[in-house]
């Protein structure tokens, strides 16, 4: 039993030292003024900083440690990637959108502020990615820059998270319905390649070969497969107060999920298979990729 629980507390122990970072780094690269545009850069920072696993920096920072990349520029892709995460949950719970009341624990960027300066954060998070990957600072090769620029615009774009996105509203908002198929795409679009940016902006920063590559590549699609159906079982099942959002959703809007093709018991049985296979595909990193295989297992026991 102390055999299974270590490797899971040093996990527990990793995720919360690199959230701890990533805040600091957060907080350093987001502006702040007292002129006209302080609203903005205040729900920025709301939008941003004070919440969340950090889940998208922490695969940034895990993958980066592979391949010996200076702490201080994998920190600048994490913060990267959670700006355009952030944007994404800002734009989301929007009333156009999932009109959500309740982020994290506490009112969302639109409640706190307004629909239209929760509309320019999300806008200036997104952005601020972009000039972050550009920096110098990131990498002094400026076709590595720019490989992680056209990564990141690749996978938060219409083939990817916003497409993801548009896919789902179709559902909702229009009456289409999916198949089990359409679901896994879906997904695989929506929060898939976010995650499979964030394994793959390691590789990237360590110039990694294009073997490293695809096992990160398989890696991401296993984790983000397993990440959605944890997603959708904490909807149907997950205490409020601990995921710090409303749940049942999902049901109520009759929307089908993974949970509606597989039923409660199968989808823990397929998470369960997808943590595996994600860790399977890190076997060419053996023990080094130890903490990013403990991640599949912890995107699936979570209860937050």
């Amino acid at each position: 039993m102390q055999n299974q629980i270590r490797p899971m507390d040093a996990l527990k122990t990793a995720m919360a030292d690199a959230a701890a970072a990533m805040e600091r780094e957060l907080d350093r690269l987001i502006p702040r003024g007292d002129g006209h545009e302080k609203r903005l850069y205040d729900a920025m920072r709301y939008a941003s900083l004070e919440g969340g696993k950090r889940l998208r920096p922490f695969l940034v920072l895990e993958s980066a440690s592979l391949f010996g990349v200076p702490r201080a520029r994998a920190l600048r892709a994490a913060a990267a990637i959670e700006f355009v995460h952030c944007y994404s949950l800002v734009h989301d719970d929007l009333p156009a959108m999932d009109d959500d009341d309740l982020r994290r624990g506490r009112p969302t960027t639109h409640k706190k502020y307004d629909d239209a300066t929760a509309i320019l954060a999300g806008d200036a998070l997104l952005t601020l990615a972009f000039e972050v990957l550009a920096h110098p600072d990131t990498h002094p090769d400026g076709s590595v820059r720019a490989e992680l620029v056209a990564a990141l615009a690749a996978g938060a774009g219409a083939a990817g998270m916003v497409g993801g996105q548009m896919f789902d509203l179709e559902a909702e908002k229009h009456g289409r319905t999916y198949g089990l198929e359409d679901i896994t795409r879906l997904q695989s679009m929506k929060t898939g390649r976010l995650i499979g940016f964030s394994c793959q902006a390691g590789a990237i920063l360590g110039q990694a070969t294009p073997a490293q590559r695809r096992a990160l590549d398989r890696y991401a699609d296993a984790l983000g497969l397993a990440f959605q159906i944890a997603d959708d079982l904490l909807d149907a099942e997950g205490d409020e107060a601990l995921v710090g959002k409303k749940v049942g959703k999902d049901a109520a809007a009759g929307k089908a999920t993974f949970i509606t093709y597989l039923g409660l018991d199968g989808a823990r049985r397929r998470a369960q298979a997808l943590a595996a296979e994600a860790a399977a595909h890190l076997d060419l990193f053996a023990v080094k990729a130890q903490i990013l295989s403990n991640v599949a297992q912890f995107v699936v026991e979570r209860r937050t």
